[in-house]
């Protein structure tokens, strides 16, 4: 197992530092520092004084990847290329334009990301398969017609109708929690709890119909034809033999979004004015701070290529007949 654990690792880190090259490509290439630093001095007519003194003030008056003028290993790692992203391997972020530390501002806004993901990702699996094994319970009734139409109806809606509906309806109507904002204490539940019923509600349909997709794949299968035929009821058949036969791909969608959900969510943290990575995400792109946003990719990058990697661990967790190769 530490072998095929070690080889999964060895072979996402190539995917890793090609996801990496070509972010460098498109933030120093495509769209040179030259040309960073007018948009973020945002006037119609810039000196070049002004372009030079604001790339030596955030590192960007180097070369970008070979430096000529430097001695020895000087003339790779005296680069822009260097600095701003390998660094990044070593979770070396840099500082954002206004100067705090990119990495502390990750720290601890990864935190309030986590209270509302977590939540909405375990309340949701919960959830989404309940459902989805009580539509397979009464599969051909009225309570599986009705529930597929209701999944479809809620697939339909976007998301934001959920926020903004629930912000006017539950915060401004019925003023049982605020409609934005974040607390400290106890009084976080009252700001989460909006976002979290939301995240819950707005997955529903979808996630719930593919769940009633796999369990349907399942419950037409010959062994589950066996078990009825040995007299098991079907709440057995559903739950000991149909769901533990489908964890595969309930897996496979679980664990891929597990270290997603530290970046949070983008829209809702930043309509509910919640302070994670989300809206630090947001917030960096409005404010064209580059060294933020490459941050934000490559951290993304990396909590999704060890998603596939998790995924690929849980697989011979949950089947012994997945090899180790």
């Amino acid at each position: 197992m530490l072998n095929y654990i070690i080889r999964r690792i060895l072979y996402a880190l190539p995917i890793l530092a090609g996801v990496n090259l070509i972010t460098f490509v498109l933030f120093f290439v495509v769209n040179t520092p030259d040309d960073m630093a007018r948009m973020h001095l945002g006037t119609k007519h810039v000196t070049e004084e002004a372009i030079w003194k604001w790339k030596e003030e955030h590192g960007y008056n180097k070369a970008l990847l070979y430096n000529e003028a430097a001695p020895g290993f000087g003339k790779f790692t005296d680069t822009i290329f260097f600095e701003k992203s390998v660094s990044m391997f070593a979770f070396d972020f840099g500082r954002a334009d206004d100067g705090r530390d990119i990495a502390y501002e990750i720290q601890s806004r990864m935190w309030p990301s986590l209270a509302i993901a977590l939540p909405v990702f375990l309340l949701g699996l919960l959830t989404y398969i309940t459902f989805a094994l009580v539509m397979i319970f009464f599969r051909a009734t009225y309570i599986d017609f009705w529930g597929v139409i209701l999944c479809v109806m809620l697939m339909s809606v976007s998301s934001l109708f959920y926020i903004i509906g629930g912000q006017f309806l539950i915060g401004k109507l019925w003023h049982l929690v605020p409609i934005s904002g974040y607390g400290s204490g106890l009084d976080i539940g009252r700001f989460l709890l909006l976002p979290i019923l939301i995240g819950v509600i707005s997955s529903a349909g979808a996630n719930t119909r593919w769940y009633r997709t796999l369990f349907l794949e399942e419950i037409n299968k010959e062994y589950v034809r066996t078990a009825r035929a040995k007299g098991l009821a079907e709440s057995v058949v559903l739950f000991r033999h149909v769901l533990k036969n489908a964890m595969i791909p309930i897996l496979t969608g679980a664990v891929v979004i597990i270290p997603l959900l530290f970046l949070g969510g983008l829209i809702t943290e930043s309509f509910f004015g919640i302070p994670g990575l989300g809206s630090y995400t947001i917030d960096a792109i409005q404010s064209q701070d580059f060294a933020v946003v490459r941050a934000m990719v490559f951290l993304g990058s990396l909590l999704y290529i060890a998603g596939l990697v998790l995924t690929d661990i849980s697989y011979t967790l949950a089947d012994p007949r997945v090899r180790l190769e």
